[in-house]
């Protein structure tokens, strides 16, 4: 499977929560975005900030807190998410 989606949404994360010093290809893509093991030192209003930005770029909506909490487990959950936002809207 390309990881060219999971390396374009860590670079969208650091650019939108201002992330210093992480670089897209040096981040795990099966670790938590969010919390004390995230590699980009976010909280949960860093959260907010990428629902906004995967919203405003991909279109694709993270609506209910279970769901977003699933979303943002790791560039994987958030990656196929998107995939299935934009399959479905193109059904």
């Amino acid at each position: 499977m390309s990881d060219n989606l999971e390396r374009e949404l860590a670079a969208l994360i650091i650019e939108f929560c201002n992330v210093e010093d992480v670089v897209p290809e040096d981040v795990p893509l099966d670790v938590p975005l969010i919390g004390p093991d995230s590699p980009f030192y976010l909280d949960s209003l860093d959260a907010v900030e990428i629902v906004v930005a995967v919203q405003k770029r991909y279109g694709a909506r993270i609506e209910a807190q279970e769901s977003s909490r699933q979303v943002l487990g790791s560039l994987i959950a958030l990656a196929d998410f998107v995939r299935r936002e934009r399959t479905d809207r193109s059904a």
